[in-house]
């Protein structure tokens, strides 16, 4: 599979099947990561692999509501970080820019692998950090569920969900984001 159809094949599926995971998967998707463009080489993110039955279970009492599909993730990744760790170039901090590469990278892999990784943000964050020991100068930008896409469509989804479990959702023409040469004001 080259990049392109990765590209296109990553699916945010919320219905999961369980799968075995190994230390060389883990190493596989960390690897990826730390191949990852940053800032001057600065590579600010920090990663947890959380497998363990019981720890998983302990983040899942930190999910939003909408996210009790998650349950049936096979490892969660706790993706975080802090502005000191990367450039910051006047009021421009990199970490978020550069983490979100790194995520990318790995969410990549994971489909070419034929698994899906999807990044939530639906969680407590500090009750999550509390929980992984992530220190308080740290931001917890992102989980992501990995797991194996289920043909079962998960009954916990919301209709819209379900409907985004069947069919990718729309996405925005290219003439709503795309400029030539210089920013016009949108109408």
């Amino acid at each position: 599979m080259d990049v392109k159809e990765a590209i296109e094949r990553r699916r945010a599926y919320r219905s999961l099947d369980h799968i075995d995971i190994s230390v060389n998967l883990i190493n596989d998707l960390a690897k990826v990561a730390q191949i990852a463009p940053s800032c001057a080489n600065k590579q600010p993110w920090r990663l947890i692999f959380v497998y363990d039955e019981q720890e998983l279970r302990n983040l899942f009492n930190v999910l939003s509501k909408g996210n009790k599909w998650v349950e049936n993730t096979s490892m969660l990744i706790a993706v975080f970080s802090k502005p000191e760790d990367d450039c910051i170039i006047g009021e421009r901090k990199y970490y978020l820019f550069d983490t979100g590469m790194a995520t990318a990278f790995i969410i990549l892999r994971a489909t070419e692998l034929g698994l899906v990784a999807h990044p939530i943000a639906g969680f407590n964050e500090d009750k999550a950090k509390n929980l992984l020991n992530i220190p308080d100068d740290m931001r917890l930008i992102t989980l992501i569920t990995i797991g194996k896409h289920s043909k079962e469509v998960n009954p916990v989804l919301s209709e819209s969900m379900k409907l985004g479990e069947k069919q990718r959702p729309p996405r925005i023409s290219l003439e709503k984001f795309v400029y030539l040469n210089k920013y016009n004001k949108e109408t």
